[in-house]
C-alpha cells in the first residue's frame, strides 16, 4: 500500500523526501506534484522502472518518457543540445515545458524512443519536485499522471491514493497543483514543433 508523505509546498521537509527517495531506490514508483499536475517518477538506473511507468499509464514504448532534471547543466549530460536549442531551453526553464531532444549514451535504450533515440527533458518549477530529485541524487524518469483511457491529469493526492494505492510505493502530497500537463516541444526538428499545447504558452518562446 502506498505511503503518503505530506510536505510543505514551499519548504518541503527533507526527512520525508529522503524517505520517498529510499522507496525509489528500492524500485518503487512515486507520485509527486509538479508545476503542471502530478507526475509518476522512478529512478533512471532501475531496469524495470520504465516498463512499470508505461504499464501504469497504459503506454507503449513509443511514448516518450521524460527526465526531470535539476538544471540546464544536468540536461546536457543526457541530451545533445546545440546553441539554438540551448537558447530556447534557457528561456523556458524552469517551467511547464517538456522538450524532445536527441538522447546521449547516458540514457538507457529502454527509456529513449526505440526508433528516434530521443528523450523528453524538463526542469520543473516546483520546490517539492526539485527537492525529491535532490534526495534521489539523480534525474528521475517521469510521466504525467493521466489515468489510462482518460485525458486529464490528476492533481489531488487523495484521489491518486484511491486509484493507485497498490501500484505506487508513495505519494508526495504537496497540495493541489495546476490541472494541466506540460507543453511539449520537439527540438529535434527544424524549426521546432509544438507537439502538445499545455500550461506553457509557445508564443512566449517565439513559437506558434
Amino acid at each position: 500500500m502506498a505511503q503518503i508523505f505530506v510536505v510543505h509546498p514551499d519548504n518541503p521537509q527533507s526527512r520525508l523526501l529522503q524517505q520517498a527517495g529510499e522507496l525509489l531506490e528500492q524500485g518503487g514508483l512515486v507520485a509527486v506534484p509538479t508545476d503542471s499536475s502530478y507526475a509518476v517518477v522512478a529512478r533512471l538506473d532501475d531496469k524495470a522502472a520504465a516498463d512499470s511507468l508505461r504499464r501504469l499509464r497504459g503506454l507503449d514504448d513509443r511514448h516518450h518518457l521524460t527526465l526531470l532534471c535539476r538544471d540546464l547543466g544536468e540536461i546536457s549530460h543526457f541530451a545533445r543540445v546545440d546553441n539554438r536549442q540551448y537558447r530556447l531551453l534557457k528561456a523556458a526553464t524552469p517551467g511547464p515545458w517538456t522538450f524532445i531532444l536527441e538522447a546521449t549514451r547516458e540514457v538507457p535504450r529502454r527509456v529513449s524512443h526505440p526508433s528516434r533515440k530521443s528523450i523528453g527533458i524538463r526542469v520543473p518549477d516546483n520546490r517539492v519536485t526539485l527537492a525529491l530529485i535532490e534526495a534521489a541524487g539523480s534525474p528521475l524518469m517521469s510521466t504525467t499522471l493521466i489515468p489510462e483511457g482518460e485525458t486529464h491529469p490528476l492533481n489531488d493526492a487523495q484521489e491518486i491514493f484511491a486509484r493507485y494505492e497498490h501500484d505506487l510505493a508513495a505519494i508526495v502530497d504537496g497540495g493541489p497543483c495546476p490541472f494541466e500537463p506540460t507543453t511539449v516541444i520537439d527540438l529535434t526538428s527544424e524549426p521546432a514543433v509544438v507537439v502538445r499545447r499545455g500550461r506553457g504558452d509557445p508564443a512566449t518562446l517565439g513559437l506558434v
